[in-house]
């Protein structure tokens, strides 16, 4: 709508407003466009209509209704979005005048629309926005529209839902016959209404012979199955539920609806299979319900209810329509914890669980159209059903464990004795449930093979099968993918059978794994081999050298000219690096041949990493730099995981393999003065240096002091974010060791930080808002492990000017900015400060810094209205603030609470009494209630 033409409505409004208003209008009566726009203007503004006269409401309820009129009339009916549109006004109408002003709402709209088709069309389309605002689950609503929404309800139900029901009734016999569209509108409003009106206004013989009526008719079906649904699933006394459901069935079973095999329509079965569903749910409901009352005979009725839903259930499972067999999953797998409940199975329920089990594994398979190469939505679906049938597996295996390893052990034994004539897709699902059976049958730390013994021999026996039948050269790269998964995830085996530890690296190894056809395989498989080494470390020791010599070709960094197109992508090749480092690592070769080892494995590196520095340096064109960039990072990257085999420095030094990853920092530390692609480079030194801090410890420090210099050169808040970690990190473990080259580097460290910060920025950059905040969270992280780590004398060391700087940006992060995070910090460290500081022999001039600054800090952030006391963040930086003002009694004494009385809280208005309550509260011993009493202090203190 115009703003400014609306001007013109008010009545101070001078002539021009006036004369455009009136203009604008009489275009808009014309318009053909006028309806949604007036539509939207009050659905988008219906917090002014409050606002209106008496008049003017009565005047837009009448418009509403005259229009409702013109529909009869019109020779073309409006457009759908239209309709809507006007149903939602109406219905924002509704919610706003029901109870007070328009309490015939309904009365009058039935009035005019009476059986006029269009008229009807429009009556539903409102009862369905009615709906959607007084139910909608999705909609959030504020408590006060809850309340509201409830008391609508209720006074609908007193006053107009009985005649809509009948509304509905003339509705659908009216038009079920000769208008689908209409019939099926009025059953989506029955479904809507029927979870909050009275039941047996909808559940009675005329509306469910109606209903059921509509279940044969073609184009009403699907709307009838979902209306039945919605009535089943509607919250009943079980006893009552449980005969409204029988005497459907028994309707839906004599006008042979039960008979699916004879049903072609699959949109309808699904729709079915829900209602099924929704039937044998609720029955389960009561059952469950009747047990825990006592009632055993109903309970027995309802059970034998659901058994003879069975046979049906077992049916929709198994339809080769996925949608049609998702539907029925609810129903299955809550009757199977019906089960798993009683104590006796019968030979009936027996036979159910192995036909459940059997429809499992049937409708895990693949079919022929599955596109294992370009997955799209119906692959996703696929998945997505697969792993409803695993809860559905793991189900059966609680109600019978036994059944479930028997069945599985044939399905796989008969599949893999002729898995060469056999179709892809049984192969995979075999060894898919030899891999589920893991996860069904759980035990702790994989010891699938120790224990039960019968159990422990069956999955010993389909383990030996797998890797000896030879399956692992199947040509499908969904079973090559399934083997490794399989093996991997029964690892155990290869410790009570270690013979066959060298056929598995060669599937491994060769054109089955690593060297697939499939970049799919391969990179799945670099995966899985670092976990298989991994968890088999101590029996890897007879074939080190060997697999460490077939994976060279796997470990080659593939510069950017050379144009081949290496086999693993850089991500998948740190997985293969990592397998060399631990197989070097945990072998029990001595240490010389451990050290020669590495130096072979990582030399390489080196010596390309020269190579391509110097490329870099003398790269005019961008997108090589990128490329090289990229490359030199893959290297230290590479480099960086060998290490993850190493847990300590002893580790490193017992291996002998300190020398060499000196070696690298020497090789990789250049790359920091390299001027181009600066982000990429350091951030990968920047990795590396974390690393070698682990494995290293001492002997990293030389190298500490030159890397810091060139990372704070043309920094980014994004470098500087990742580089304060490192220093975190340094002066964390070294402490003491570190603090001359600490107290050289606080003040540059600071200033670039401070100088990034103070950048301007435009006002509504979001990134660059976050980013600084990032930063500033990083900033008081480092304050937080200097003055954590015993190291208030870097601080302090750096002149009296610069520390009061610093102390001062920790006051404005508790108090200016609205950052819960970084202000729980703040505190922590003028807790820190106050604790070695606040003394009677701390630093001049510190005690007068905690009264002027850190005792009003501690009252000014948590009084701001951005300190947002129902926000847990919030409430963890009030109890750091908390431990401050304790702190400082804790120093201070008896001066603190004089200062507080006499003089701080005074200044603030506090109340006298309040002040003494305060004062009480703080000198108490336990922390825990001064931490409790502060924040229902600032709860009252704020308005």
């Amino acid at each position: 709508m115009d703003e400014q033409a609306l001007l013109g409505l008010n009545p101070n409004a001078d002539s021009d407003f006036r004369q455009r208003a009136l203009a604008y209008f009489e275009q808009l009566k014309i318009s053909p466009d006028a309806w949604q726009v007036c539509a939207e203007a009050l659905a988008q503004r219906t917090y002014r209509y409050s606002e209106l006269t008496t008049i003017q409401q009565q005047l837009i309820r009448e418009t509403l209704i005259s229009w409702l009129q013109a529909q009869m009339l019109n020779p073309q009916p409006e457009k759908t979005f239209i309709r809507n549109k006007a149903a939602q006004v109406f219905a924002l109408l509704f919610v706003t005048e029901y109870l007070t002003k328009w309490p015939k709402f309904f009365f009058d709209i039935l009035s005019v629309v009476d059986l006029n088709p269009r008229g009807v069309d429009l009556y539903l389309r409102i009862l369905m926005a009615v709906d959607s605002e007084l139910v909608d689950r999705d909609v959030v609503h504020t408590s006060e529209e809850a309340r509201r929404n409830t008391l609508i309800k209720d006074t609908m139900r007193e006053q107009c839902i009985p005649n809509l029901v009948e509304s509905w009734y003339q509705i659908l016999q009216n038009y079920q016959y000769n208008n689908s569209e209409v019939t099926c509108q009025c059953l989506e409003v029955v479904g809507a209404y029927v979870s909050w009106i009275d039941l047996s206004l909808i559940a009675n013989d005329r509306f469910i012979n109606m209903l059921l009526g509509h279940m044969s008719i073609e184009v009403l079906r699907e709307e009838a199955c979902d209306c039945l649904f919605e009535i089943v699933n509607k919250g009943m006394d079980p006893v009552d539920k449980m005969k409204l459901v029988e005497s459907l069935c028994q309707v839906l079973q004599s006008a042979g609806f039960f008979s699916i095999d004879q049903e072609e329509d699959v949109d309808f079965l699904a729709r079915f299979s829900k209602l099924v569903n929704g039937m044998g749910q609720s029955l389960i409901v009561s059952w469950t319900k009747l047990i825990k009352n006592g009632d055993i005979k109903n309970a027995q009725e309802a059970l034998q209810a659901i058994e003879t839903k069975v046979a049906l259930m077992l049916q929709l499972l198994i339809h080769e329509d996925d949608d049609i067999s998702s539907n029925i999953i609810g129903f299955c797998y809550d009757y199977l914890h019906i089960l798993k409940q009683l104590t006796v199975l019968s030979d009936q329920q027996k036979a159910n669980v192995e036909a459940i089990m059997l429809a499992v594994m049937k409708k895990l398979t693949y079919d022929e159209e599955y596109n294992f190469e370009n997955e799209g939505e119906d692959e996703a679906m696929f998945v997505e059903y697969r792993k409803q049938l695993k809860l559905l597996l793991d189900r059966l295996a609680q109600v019978s464990p036994e059944l479930l390893l028997a069945s599985v052990r044939r399905v796989f034994s008969s599949t893999l004795q002729n898995w060469q004539t056999t179709r892809f897709m049984e192969v995979e699902v075999a060894i898919r449930l030899l891999y589920m059976l893991a996860e069904a049958l759980p035990v702790s730390h994989g010891a699938h093979f120790s224990g039960d013994v019968s159990k422990a021999s069956a999955l010993q026996d389909m383990m030996r099968t797998l890797v000896t039948s030879g399956v692992s050269s199947y040509q499908h790269t969904s079973v090559t993918l399934e083997f490794f998964e399989t093996v991997v995830r029964y690892e155990k085996f290869f410790t009570v059978e270690p013979q066959h530890i060298p056929c598995v690296l060669m599937a491994f190894l060769d054109h089955r794994g690593l060297r697939h056809s499939s970049a799919k395989v391969r990179s799945r498989t670099a995966y899985l081999f670092s976990r298989f080494v991994k968890s088999l470390n101590k029996q890897m020791n007879p074939f080190i050298e060997d697999i460490l010599n077939r994976i060279q070709d796997l470990l080659e960094l593939s510069p950017p000219e050379n144009g081949y197109q290496s086999l693993l992508s850089s991500d998948d090749q740190l997985f293969i690096y990592e397998t060399a480092g631990v197989l070097i690592v945990n072998s029990e070769y001595p240490a010389e041949r451990k050290q020669a080892l590495m130096r072979n494995l990582l030399t390489p590196l080196m010596e390309k990493f020269k190579i391509l520095l110097e490329k870099l340096m003398l790269a005019q064109d961008e997108e090589r730099q990128a490329s090289l960039a990229d490359c030199l990072n893959h290297a230290v990257g590479f480099a960086s995981r060998t290490s993850k085999a190493f847990s300590n420095k002893q580790t490193v030094k017992q291996c002998g393999c300190s020398e060499v990853y000196l070696d690298c920092l020497q090789t990789f530390l250049p790359a920091l003065s390299c001027p181009l692609q600066k982000d990429v480079l350091r951030s990968g030194v920047r990795t590396f240096l974390h690393r070698m801090i682990i494995c290293l410890e001492e002997e990293v420090l030389p190298f500490i002091p030159p890397a810091s210099e060139h990372m704070l050169k043309d920094c980014e808040a994004k470098d500087l974010q990742e580089f304060i970690p490192l220093i975190n990190q340094i002066t964390a473990k070294f402490k003491v060791q570190v603090s001359p080259f600490l107290q050289q580097m606080f003040m540059p460290l600071l200033h670039a930080i401070f100088e990034v910060l103070l950048r301007p920025a435009e006002e509504n950059d979001q990134s660059a808002a976050l980013e600084k905040q990032m930063l500033r969270r990083s900033y008081f992280a480092f304050l937080q492990t200097v003055t954590g780590s015993g190291m208030s004398e870097v601080i302090a060391n750096q002149g009296a000017e610069n520390v009061e700087r610093v102390l001062v940006t920790v006051i404005q992060g508790a108090v200016e900015y609205p950052d819960p995070i970084a202000q729980k910090t703040c505190f922590i460290i003028l807790s820190k400060l106050v604790e070695l500081w606040g003394g009677k022999d701390g630093p001049v001039g510190f005690a007068d810094f905690v009264y002027k600054h850190i005792v009003p800090a501690c009252f000014l952030a948590p009084l701001k209205q951005t300190f947002d006391l129902a926000d847990a963040q919030t409430v963890l930086a009030l109890s750091e603030c908390a431990v401050t003002l304790k702190t400082i009694h804790l120093k201070r004494g008896p001066e603190c609470v004089q200062y507080l009385q006499q003089e701080y809280l005074p200044s603030l208005q506090v109340a006298p009494e309040i002040i003494q309550e305060f004062c009480q509260a703080l000198q108490q011993p336990d922390a825990k209630v001064f931490k409790n009493y502060l924040k229902v202090f600032f709860q009252r203190a704020k308005p």
